[in-house]
């Protein structure tokens, strides 16, 4: 069954794999929105613990319990509708979602990302941003549909690489972009209406 969780503007579903900072930007910003539900692939992920202490409540769809991808799909996916989001965000989510799942969420669900897409695309892109040598690189917030960070996007920021930047003071400055730029798409919404309202059912 899905939640009673008060408030008002968007409501927002969560994913999440680890530490959960971009979650907490989420829950500390005062915006038009309402995170009512966090999920993760992990039972051991800190943002569960943070969405606990802020009383939201938390499932989790370990793909190892099922039989294969297109049910764990499934089942996150149930997990999801059940809270009737607006809109759905992977927030350091590490797994990739199928074309069903984002068919049948009926919502649209968007995701960050540490680079400025289409550039350096996947899981280590600021590594790939340093590898490459680019004075710039930054942060994305798009519309996930079933590739690898290759839905529309909605928002980037630019971050110049430093001379003596390494792999973790590069990726802090643009995780500080990151959390900064979904708090203003979210917000957004509350004033355009969840992209899914465009599309119809979400696009990806």
């Amino acid at each position: 069954m899905g939640d009673e969780r008060a408030g008002t503007g968007v409501r927002v579903v969560v994913l999440v794999s680890g530490r959960g900072t971009l979650l907490q930007a989420l829950l500390d910003a005062d915006g038009p929105f309402t995170v009512v539900a966090v999920g993760a692939d992990r039972p051991g992920a800190t943002g569960l613990e943070r969405a606990r202490a802020a009383g939201i409540p938390t499932f989790v769809q370990c793909l190892p319990d099922h039989p294969g991808r297109d049910a764990w799909n499934a089942a996150l996916a149930a997990d999801v509708r059940a809270h009737r989001p607006d809109v759905v965000v992977g927030a350091g989510f590490m797994k990739l979602v199928s074309q069903a799942f984002l068919d049948t969420i009926g919502c649209p669900m968007l995701n960050t990302h540490p680079a400025l897409l289409p550039a350096f695309p996947g899981a280590h892109a600021v590594r790939d941003a340093l590898a490459a040598g680019v004075g710039t690189t930054g942060a994305t917030v798009h519309e996930v549909d079933a590739g690898l960070d290759s839905g529309p996007v909605l928002a980037q920021a630019e971050v110049p690489v430093l001379p003596d930047d390494d792999e973790p003071t590069l990726h802090e400055r643009v995780k500080t972009e990151e959390r900064r730029l979904l708090v203003d798409v979210v917000s957004g919404l509350a004033t355009t209406g969840p992209a899914g309202n465009r599309r119809g059912v979400s696009d990806e």
